[in-house]
């Protein structure tokens, strides 16, 4: 009885297994369905993207078996992308099912037309990728086997419709892959060439030593050639005339060509990182700071006047980027008068001067008085980039001159320098007489109560400028000297007839021609 319970029970539990593992089966295969329902692939692995906007067939095996769906990449206007994949040995969705992101492909189709030019491709990955122009009949970037992520650059004519295809697969480790595309930017300027009316002309450069020229920029204003760059961030691109950069690892040279007033100057230059400042073309650097550190600043005084090149060279190798010019002082100086002098010659009364270095003359009025106080403007002279300048009185026959400076700088300031007398030779010039006063022919006549061993006359205009010289040697005392002026030739107008003898100016007569 008992032996028949058992049989009994063991029936029972064989039945209910049966049961169960019917019921599990049964689950299993209603999941199966239902995943199979939700995680059909879409695509049909052929169309083209348009637009540029690609469309990537996604692929569970490295070797574009196992389709799961697709993707898309780029947008209207901008074909370029950086893909990783959501990371390494995770679930990539696409349209269809979910792929896992370990020995897996992508073949990305793209149909474009492109105006005729040359244009840069740049294609980089990990692990291999290639692309290609006509539906992958040909690759003109091949780098199919496993590797980092590396990246390839070509530049290629293009012109009409392009058929492009990129593949890209993924074995171990990350994944990662990279398309840019675009024209090649060619720079026009002459890199020689400097700015003025104080704006910059700034030429950057790919590499930490003017390694390869990409563009132009330009900084400063009219109003003040001051500027603070940052280049709008680290490791973002920056553009120029032509070409972006990438601000990590390039250079730029800013020139200027500027005009100084006379005076005393404080440059401050600073930068991240190497920066140097030069105020004739590079040849020299006033300031010198030319390596890899965080912002600092540096200062330099100098006394300037006239017309400077001025150049900033600056570069970054790492991390943050700035550079940044300011004129923080200027004083302009007034005119420092060095010596003032005057004596007699052979042309007249002559006057000398010489002012500092760093003084800022606009112009010199040269003052005559017969008796030291009232005096009258006899000559004007302009300031020049001399220090050194004279003028010579030739009309001056008072036996006793003062002469003075009135002094004007470039900021309109006056000044006057001390006074000065000039003695004449008077014992000898008493004893000249020229006759007549007053001319209508062709001579004159000189008489002298000294004898004179080296004689020669000098004829001078109502400014000064000499129009006539003649040399006559001996001359007896008493003697009657007959002088050719060739008055015919002479304007009407008053005249000086300058007695030389020797090197030493012993007379000055007037005359006039009718």
């Amino acid at each position: 009885m008992q032996r028949r319970q058992r049989r009994k029970n063991n029936t029972l539990n064989r039945t209910q297994m049966k049961q169960i593992l019917l019921s599990l089966f049964a689950v299993l295969a209603i999941s199966t369905t239902t995943y199979a329902q939700t995680c059909t692939p879409l695509g049909n692995q052929t169309t083209y993207g348009t637009n540029d906007t690609w469309i990537g067939y996604v692929y569970s095996n490295m070797d574009f078996t196992g389709y799961v769906g697709y993707v898309n990449q780029g947008s209207a206007g901008n074909p370029f992308f950086d893909q990783s994949f959501g990371g390494a040995d995770v679930m990539y969705p696409t349209n269809g099912c979910p792929v896992e992101t370990e020995t897996f492909s992508v073949r990305y189709k793209l149909t474009r037309v492109v105006p005729n030019g040359t244009y840069r491709v740049t294609v980089a990955g990990d692990d291999g990728y290639r692309f290609s122009l006509d539906g992958g009949a040909t690759w003109i970037v091949n780098k199919w086997n496993d590797q980092t992520y590396m990246s390839t650059t070509i530049d290629i004519t293009l012109s009409g419709t392009v058929n492009a295809v990129l593949e890209y697969y993924e074995n171990s480790g990350p994944n990662r892959l990279t398309f840019a595309f675009g024209p090649v930017c060619v720079p026009m300027e002459n890199q020689a060439t400097y700015g003025t009316n104080n704006v910059w002309k700034g030429y950057v450069y790919e590499g930490t030593n003017f390694n390869t020229y990409k563009g132009m920029v330009t900084k400063g204003s009219s109003a003040s050639f001051d500027f603070d760059e940052n280049f709008g961030g680290d490791m973002v691109t920056y553009n120029t005339s032509a070409c972006p950069v990438t601000t990590d690892n390039f250079s730029v040279r800013y020139r200027l060509t500027k005009t100084f007033t006379a005076g005393t100057y404080t440059f401050l230059v600073g930068g991240d990182d190497g920066y140097r400042f030069s105020l004739d073309g590079g040849a020299t650097w006033a300031i010198n700071n030319w390596g890899i550190h965080t912002f600092t600043t540096s200062s330099y005084n100098v006394v300037l006047s006239g017309t400077k090149n001025m150049v900033i060279e600056y570069y970054d190798a790492t991390a943050a980027n700035r550079v940044r010019f300011s004129l923080v002082q200027n004083t302009v100086l007034p005119i420092s008068l060095v010596s003032f002098t005057g004596k007699q010659t052979t042309g007249g009364l002559n006057v000398s001067w010489k002012v500092s270095d760093d003084s800022n003359p606009d112009f010199f009025e040269v003052e005559r008085s017969t008796e030291g106080i009232s005096f009258r403007n006899i000559a004007t002279v302009d300031a020049t980039s001399s220090t050194s300048y004279s003028y010579t009185d030739a009309s001056q026959t008072s036996a006793n001159s003062f002469y003075r400076l009135k002094m004007t700088d470039l900021t309109g300031t006056v000044t006057y320098s001390n006074v000065i007398s000039i003695q004449t030779n008077t014992a000898i010039a008493e004893g000249i007489n020229v006759f007549p006063n007053i001319i209508t022919g062709n001579s004159l006549y000189l008489e002298t109560s000294t004898a004179l061993n080296r004689a020669s006359v000098i004829i001078s205009d109502a400014n000064g400028r000499q129009v006539n010289q003649k040399a006559i040697g001996k001359i007896s005392k008493g003697q009657i000297t007959t002088i050719e002026t060739s008055t015919s030739k002479l304007p009407a107008g008053l005249y000086f007839l300058q007695v030389v003898e020797g090197n030493q100016s012993i007379s000055v007569k007037r005359f006039i021609v009718k």
